[in-house]
């Protein structure tokens, strides 16, 4: 029995900018932040010949090539484990899919990690990285970026530089550690209610980006430069002006698409500046998914969001990354 586990993330700076289709151009810069919120697989080995893998839906196969989820079947054949391997293989999250929080990536690098435990292949943080990345932007073609696998993997508060390329710097914020106990009390998220498939809105800004959108392509620059601002702000310890640089980040991000945000996500963040929120956005791709928001008056400001219907969830920083729980 092998327990792995990969933490959700949230993006705190220069977000979209990990796309392929930008970073090979103009490169690409990502603060992102990993969650104590995770995405578990468990994997034994089966009695009979057979072939379990268990998500939101059951299968049971004789063959690799048989298996319908895309990411569990393409991540079977990059670990080589063999035509008719017996195994069972289970998916559990904290968080439902389709929030925001880099679900699918911290699926495939947990997966991963676990068949290379079960394989016994030490496997270093940027190689899982880049195996994850591959199985889903270069095998399944799927219109994501690089952030998600490589903060699933290595966990922390972590700046990402994007080479043309297809090279990843990964360095470690620096912050002072009473920068980082602030940051992390007066960052709220709270569940705006909507789910929705992250490929389908970052599809558009993809091919609008390979087409050399003008429009587009300037919006990721500026989106850049703010995640630039925002590790300069993080790391001399301003908050405030971190949270007005998400403020900015987050009029920007509703620019790039319509599908970006709706009337509801508007009154929801309208209400929350009202009552103490010096700045935020939504996480993820857009759409719907959880409202990142900072602020210095959590009291008020969890009172007004309750009184709008919507759930906080509270989180801490992971500074882990992907990891094996159990391992017999």
């Amino acid at each position: 029995m092998i327990i792995t586990r990969a933490p959700l993330r949230i993006s705190l700076g220069g977000g979209g900018t990990d796309l392929p289709s930008y970073y090979r151009e103009h490169s690409g810069f990502v603060i992102s932040a990993a969650i104590d919120k995770y995405v578990y697989i468990t994997l034994h080995e089966t009695f009979s010949q057979e072939l379990i893998v268990k998500y939101s839906q059951m299968e049971l196969v004789e063959t690799v090539d048989q298996i319908k989820h895309p990411i569990v079947r393409e991540a079977l054949r990059l670990v080589d484990v063999g035509p008719r391997p017996y195994l069972e293989i289970v998916s559990m999250s904290d968080i439902p899919a389709g929030t925001g929080l880099g679900s699918s990536g911290s699926f495939t690098v947990a997966l991963l990690r676990a068949l290379h435990a079960w394989k016994k292949n030490p496997i270093p943080r940027q190689e899982l990285a880049e195996q994850a990345c591959r199985i889903e932007i270069d095998l399944l073609h799927e219109p994501v970026g690089k952030q998600d696998q490589y903060i699933a993997s290595f966990g922390g508060i972590t700046c990402f530089q994007f080479l043309p390329d297809d090279r990843v710097e990964v360095a470690p914020l620096q912050l002072e550690s009473e920068t980082l106990a602030n940051l992390e009390d007066n960052l709220l998220l709270f569940f705006t209610g909507f789910t929705r498939s992250a490929s389908a809105i970052l599809e558009e800004q993809d091919t609008r980006t390979r087409h050399h959108d003008a429009d587009m392509i300037s919006q990721l620059h500026v989106v850049k430069q703010l995640g630039c601002e925002s590790k300069a702000a993080l790391e001399r310890g301003d908050l405030r002006r971190f949270a007005e640089l998400m403020h900015v980040h987050w009029e920007h991000k509703k620019a790039r698409s319509r599908s970006m945000t709706n009337a509801h996500i508007d009154e929801y963040y309208a209400v929350a500046r009202r009552n103490g929120a010096l700045g935020g956005k939504l996480i993820g791709a857009g759409g719907g998914g959880f409202l990142m928001l900072y602020t210095e008056d959590k009291t008020r400001l969890r009172h007004a969001m309750r009184g709008a219907g919507l759930r906080e969830v509270r989180v801490r920083f992971d500074f882990q990354g992907t990891s094996v729980l159990a391992q017999s």
